[in-house]
């Protein structure tokens, strides 16, 4: 295959007689020698043989061949998809329509069940009719890629038909079958998508398809002569005890790769969390980029120089900045006293240089629980604090944690953490949501702030508040706006806010607000939900509940509650009025909302009217609040007894509850505060004394002290 300049020579040689062999001999050159130089050097030259001629040579340049690369172990191990492996060998055995197309969400395994049919064939796991078939990943960015003039792509698709129908033994794969339509189209010209339609309906190609649900009824339902030749096969995600298996199954690739131990608490805390906080992308995918990067960033720690070492180097470059400052100066005993410092540091930096060399690389590397979490937290933002809790721990201490935000609501956070905790045990039907109640009560008793409070401890996150204000659906037609415009409406494709949301953040805290201002079509959407724990949206898309909280607001019978407070407090001896209040105020709510909603809520609950020991507590915990923000710059803000009994005077109002006492910290503590801050006239790490002075607050610098006087937080 390969004539060189060598060659030539070595020939010119053989020919003992010829003018050019001549030529070289009255130049002085020895032919004997010459020719066993060139032939040496040739020896040490490697010409590849000439590969056998392929049957399929442009398939050969378009198509990644699955079944060779199987033979060759290059493809990765497939766990579990035997169903779908099952469905799709079906699928190609039969007589017509024998082109399986694989629709799933990004991330679910589609390319692999594809990969492990490659597999299969390879250990004759197959019936007859597959044995010898040859599974072709078709590469269609590489058959456009060049194709510079009308015809050059078509020519080129036409040859891989060509090359298809004459083995008679290869099977396409096409990924991202949706980027077919439309693919090598010019003016004048037809795309891959119509020049492979007639030959899957005659039979003459196999073909197998992968995409997602949306591109597919986006490009291939649309086009009802290229739908009707495929048969789709739904890959849904697998379960969480099913992705622990398949990453089982991975662990010996990924700790040959990165030569790290992979444990069992690393593979179990890598499905859990990404199935819990990482919502916009599918398992097994990202468990298993999580694994990857834990895996690498392990690795890289251990052939990174100790802390210790980095923290050594930075204090000896100080220390001779600063010998070299005092040189300049000519203060030479200090220079002297920083060069002793300095010999001593060098010392102990070459002992932890010698240290690491000698085990660097050494002994593998384990990547543990803690990696995963960090990891996790990197991604999602979640303090790492919040991911290390175990769940367990978390449940039996909700109610304390829930009291530090939430005041004299008891019942109330007693009653919801009895519902999760009973869900969390395995005690509620699966199917349904984690929890679902109607808070009842006046304005700023705490019923928003009850459902963040346990957004935030429950999923670590305040944002997994999904907040619905129900005021915007009092209207019939509004109700689409909940689950997606109808087919043929404007926005039909964005699909429903209520749906999107939870479908992005499936672990979280729902909050319907005034849920009596709202359409009574809503409440038939509802009862779905609370019963069976899904939506199904306009697109289609089965939404899961499941794993959500629902919490509805109501205002009503606040007028009943209004009634029997006096001035706005709750006097503690009044439990047995309460309890009759609570009574008339359920009557209302049977008026209000029909018996079916009613009889799926898990538990009805009313807020308290603040009493004036909770208006006292609701202070302490705002200015607790105000004293985290201002913790930066070391300030502390201290009221006094006389500053706390203003606020309360000023800030309770019995018909706006805790709002119009956050207003009055703000317009009487807050913006003053600021001001004085924005000016320069509060050092940094003063404490700050709140006062009364005739009808205002004074602001003064209170002497520091050993141990400052923290303000309680309850």
């Amino acid at each position: 295959n390969y004539i060189g300049t060598e060659h030539l020579l070595l020939g010119l040689m053989k020919e003992g007689q010829s003018i050019a062999a001549k030529i070289l001999e009255s130049l002085g050159a020895r032919l004997d020698e010459v020719r066993q130089e060139t032939l040496a050097l040739l020896g040490d030259q490697y010409y590849p043989r000439p590969k056998k001629r392929s049957q399929t040579p442009v398939l050969d340049e378009f198509a990644r061949d699955l079944t060779q690369l199987a033979r060759e172990s290059k493809l990765d191990p497939v766990i579990g998809r035997e169903q779908e492996i099952e469905r799709v060998i079906q699928i190609l055995a039969r007589r017509t329509k024998n082109n399986p197309v694989l629709i799933g969400e990004p991330g679910v395994g589609k390319t692999a069940i594809v990969e492990g049919l490659a597999q299969k064939i390879v250990s004759h796991d197959v019936p007859d009719v597959l044995v010898n078939k040859r599974l072709l990943q078709l590469d269609l960015g590489a058959l456009v890629a060049g194709t510079k003039y009308r015809g050059q792509f078509e020519e080129r698709l036409k040859a891989v038909m060509k090359e298809i129908r004459q083995s008679e033994n290869v099977v396409l794969f096409l990924d991202e079958l949706h980027t077919l339509i439309g693919a090598g189209a010019a003016e004048g010209a037809i795309d891959a998508s119509n020049m492979l339609k007639p030959a899957l309906s005659r039979g003459e190609i196999q073909t197998i398809g992968a995409t997602t649900l949306d591109e597919y009824r986006k490009y291939i339902e649309k086009d009802g002569a290229l739908e009707r030749r495929f048969q789709p096969v739904i890959v849904k995600a697998p379960t969480v005890p099913e992705a622990i298996e398949i990453i089982r199954g991975l662990r010996h690739k990924y700790e040959a790769h990165h030569r790290v131990k992979i444990t069992e608490e690393a593979i179990n805390a890598a499905v859990h969390l990404a199935d819990r906080y990482i919502t916009d992308r599918q398992l097994p995918d990202k468990a298993i980029d999580v694994i990857d990067e834990a895996s690498s960033r392990t690795r890289l720690m251990a052939l990174m120089p100790p802390p210790e070492l980095k923290e050594i180097e930075r204090e000896l470059e100080r220390v001779r900045r600063e010998k070299d400052m005092y040189l300049e100066a000519q203060e030479f005993e200090k220079a002297a006293a920083l060069r002793e410092k300095e010999k001593l540091l060098q010392h102990r930096e070459e002992e932890l240089k010698r240290e690491w060399e000698k085990n660097k690389g050494k002994g593998t590397q384990s990547v543990e629980e803690v990696d995963i979490e960090f990891i996790v937290s990197r991604w999602t933002g979640i303090p790492l604090s919040k991911l290390e809790e175990k769940e367990s721990q978390k449940l039996a201490r909700m109610e304390e944690a829930l009291h530090g935000r939430i005041v004299g609501q008891d019942p109330a956070v007693a009653a919801v953490s009895r519902a999760i905790r009973r869900s969390r045990a395995g005690l509620k039907d699966a199917k349904r949501p984690v929890g679902s109640f109607v808070f009842l009560g006046p304005t700023g008793v705490g019923k928003t702030e009850l459902a963040r409070a346990l957004a935030e401890y429950l999923f670590g996150d305040e944002n997994a508040l999904i907040r619905v204000d129900m005021s915007e659906y009092m209207e019939k037609f509004s109700v689409s706006r909940l689950l997606g415009a109808p087919p043929g409406y404007v926005g039909y494709e964005e699909g429903g806010f209520l749906t999107e949301k939870v479908r992005r953040r499936p672990y979280s805290v729902v909050l319907f607000d005034e849920i009596e201002k709202a359409h009574p079509d809503v409440f038939n959407m509802m009862l779905q939900v609370l019963d069976d724990g899904r939506l199904t949206d306009s697109l289609g898309h089965v939404v899961d509940f499941k794993n959500t909280i629902l919490i509805m607001t109501s205002n009503l019978g606040t007028s009943l509650i209004g009634k029997r407070t006096s001035p706005g407090f709750l006097q503690e001896s009044d439990e047995a009025s309460y309890e009759k209040m609570k009574d008339r105020v359920m009557e209302e709510m049977k008026r209000a909302f029909r018996p079916e909603f009613l009889n799926r809520i898990d538990d009805i609950i009313v807020f308290h009217a603040l009493a004036l020991d909770h208006i006292k507590q609701i202070i302490r915990l705002m200015i607790s609040r105000i004293n985290k923000q201002l913790a930066e710059k070391g300030i502390e803000l201290i009221l006094t007894p006389a500053a706390e009994a203003m606020l309360l005077e000023k800030g309770y109002d019995p018909v706006y509850g805790a709002r119009q006492l956050r207003r009055t910290i703000q317009k009487h503590i807050e913006d003053p505060l600021a001001e004085a801050i924005v000016r320069g006239q509060v050092a940094e790490s003063a404490r700050i004394e709140v006062d009364v002075e005739g009808a205002g607050f004074t602001f003064h610098e209170a002497p520091p002290v050993e141990a400052p006087l923290a303000l309680a937080e309850h």
